[in-house]
């Protein structure tokens, strides 16, 4: 069983940056993907970023935070990471750590972390 601990949560003023961080507990035999969720109270859980490992690190992003957000990854510390600035208010949501392992080809177990606040308000 893998562990996540993620960190960084918090209360940012519009404008602002919070840099999230995930650990896993141990490495990850045939890491899929590692990335970031997010649940805003009365709303669906969407992606907000992840990273493929089997692509090269290639990375996909939700349209409302291009430009915005980075993701990023510290292999040899099995950490990802979600660098955020011009936080919007919108942005308001718990923020879960995500990594699929692989099984079968096209299917995945999935690991979730126990989510972190992030808050943006003036």
């Amino acid at each position: 069983q893998v562990q996540l601990v993620e960190s960084g949560g918090g209360f940012v003023q519009p404008g602002g940056s919070l840099r999230l961080s995930c650990a896993a507990s141990r490495s990850i035999y045939r890491l899929y993907s590692m990335g970031w969720y997010r649940q805003a109270p009365g709303k669906q859980r969407e992606l907000v970023a992840d990273i493929i490992s089997t692509s090269g690190g290639s990375t996909n992003y939700a349209d409302s935070v291009k430009g915005r957000f980075t993701i990023s990854r510290d292999n040899a510390k099995n950490t990802v990471f979600l660098q955020m600035n011009g936080l919007k208010p919108e942005d308001t949501a718990v923020y879960y750590c995500n990594v699929r392992q692989t099984i079968f080809s096209d299917t995945y177990r999935t690991y979730w972390g126990s989510g972190t606040q992030v808050t943006v308000s003036s």
